[in-house]
C-alpha cells in the first residue's frame, strides 16, 4: 500500500483530538445559558438539521431521550413542509448547522420565533445567519477537518457531537439521573436487565430450596444437597436459619476421614453466612458474591427473618452477567 495505514490513522485520531481540545477551550458562558433554557422550558428540546449535521442531530435527540430529556429530531428540509407543527412555544430548539448559513435550517428561524420556541444554535460560524438568529449560540467551530481534502465533514460532526454529549451529561448530573431511570427507558436490552431485575425473579423457591436440621446426619445432609442441585442446604432450628451447609464446607469436612459420617450438620455448617432478601437488585446480590476475598456460589434469600428462596451465582450470571463486565 502506498500509506502506512495504521500510523496515518492514529494521524486521523490526533487531528480530532486538537481539534476538540480547540473546541473544548472555546466553550463560554453560553454553553451554561443553553443548560438553564432547557432545564427551565416546560417543552421538548427539537434538535434539526440536515445532511451529516441531521445525522448527529438524531444521535443527540437519541441521547437526550434515553437519558431524561424529553427530545425528538426534525429533519430542517421536512420542517420547512409541513415538521414544524412539531413545535410550541414551550419547546427549545437546537439547530445545527455548521456553517451556520444552511438554507433549509436558516429558513426555519422565522417561523420557529413566531411559534414563540428559543432557539440554541450549535454551529462553527456564530456570526452566520443561523448564530444571529438565535437565542444561544454554542461555537462548535474547528480550524480544519481531518478529511485529507478538507472537504468531507469529520472534525465537525465530532466536535459537534461531543457537546451534545456534555450538554446530556450535565442534565444528567442536575436531574441527578440515576441507573435505574436509565433503565426504565432501555427494559429490552442487557443493560435493563442488569439494572431492573431483583433476586425475586431469579431465586429457586419452594420445593427446590434445600433445608435440613442443625442435628441431622452428614449423609443425609448429601443426599439432600445432591437431590436439590443448588450447591448448598440452609440449616434450620425450627424456622429460623442458622446456618449453611456449601459443597466447600463438605469438602473441607472430608479431611476428618475417620470423624466425617460422625458429623451432624450443626458441626460443620457456616453460621456466619452472607444473605440477602428478595427485593435487592440482582446485580448486588452478584457483586455480593464475587466482589470479596473467597468468592461464594449461592446465598440463601431472607425476608423478615425467614427463608424464602435461594440464588446461584450461575443463575445470575446467566441473566445479567458477571458484575466485572
Amino acid at each position: 500500500m502506498e500509506i502506512d495505514v495504521k500510523s496515518f490513522a492514529k494521524e486521523i485520531f490526533d487531528f480530532e483530538i486538537e481539534e476538540l481540545k480547540s473546541v473544548r477551550d472555546k466553550i463560554s458562558n453560553d454553553l451554561e445559558k443553553a443548560i438553564n433554557m432547557i432545564l427551565e422550558s416546560k417543552g421538548k428540546v427539537v434538535v434539526t438539521g440536515i445532511g451529516k449535521s441531521g445525522i448527529i442531530g438524531k444521535k443527540i435527540a437519541a441521547t437526550f431521550i434515553s437519558t431524561g430529556t424529553h427530545s425528538v429530531f426534525m429533519n430542517s428540509a421536512e420542517g420547512v413542509h409541513g415538521d414544524l407543527g412539531m413545535i410550541s412555544k414551550d419547546d427549545i430548539v437546537l439547530a445545527i448547522s455548521n456553517s451556520g448559513n444552511t438554507d433549509e435550517t436558516v429558513s426555519l428561524l422565522p417561523s420557529i420565533k413566531k411559534i414563540g420556541a428559543k432557539i440554541i444554535a450549535m454551529t462553527g460560524n456564530p456570526n452566520s445567519k443561523l448564530g444571529k438568529g438565535s437565542d444561544c449560540i454554542l461555537n462548535v467551530g474547528v480550524t480544519k477537518e481531518a478529511c485529507p481534502l478538507n472537504l468531507a465533514p469529520m472534525s465537525s460532526t465530532t466536535s459537534t457531537l461531543v457537546m451534545g454529549d456534555a450538554i446530556a451529561a450535565i442534565l444528567m448530573k442536575l436531574k441527578k439521573f440515576r441507573p435505574d431511570n436509565f433503565a426504565l427507558y432501555h427494559p429490552g436490552g442487557s443493560l435493563g436487565k442488569r439494572l431492573l431485575m431483583k433476586v425475586k425473579d431469579v431465586m429457586h423457591v419452594g420445593d427446590r430450596v434445600p433445608y435440613c436440621d442443625k442435628d441431622m446426619s452428614i449423609d443425609k445432609v448429601i443426599l439432600i444437597m445432591t437431590e436439590k442441585r443448588l450447591g448448598a442446604v440452609c440449616v434450620m432450628n425450627s424456622d429460623v436459619m442458622v446456618g449453611i451447609i456449601t459443597e466447600g464446607d463438605i469438602r473441607r469436612a472430608l479431611k476428618q476421614k475417620e470423624k466425617f459420617f460422625t458429623f451432624a450438620a450443626k458441626d460443620i455448617m457456616t453460621t456466619n453466612f452472607t444473605k440477602t432478601d428478595s427485593e435487592s437488585m440482582a446485580i448486588d446480590a452478584l457483586e455480593l458474591m464475587e466482589n470479596r476475598e473467597n468468592q461464594i456460589s449461592v446465598l440463601p434469600v431472607i425476608d423478615y427473618g425467614k427463608v424464602v428462596g435461594m440464588v446461584r451465582i450461575h443463575d445470575l450470571i446467566n441473566v445479567i452477567g458477571s458484575s466485572k463486565n
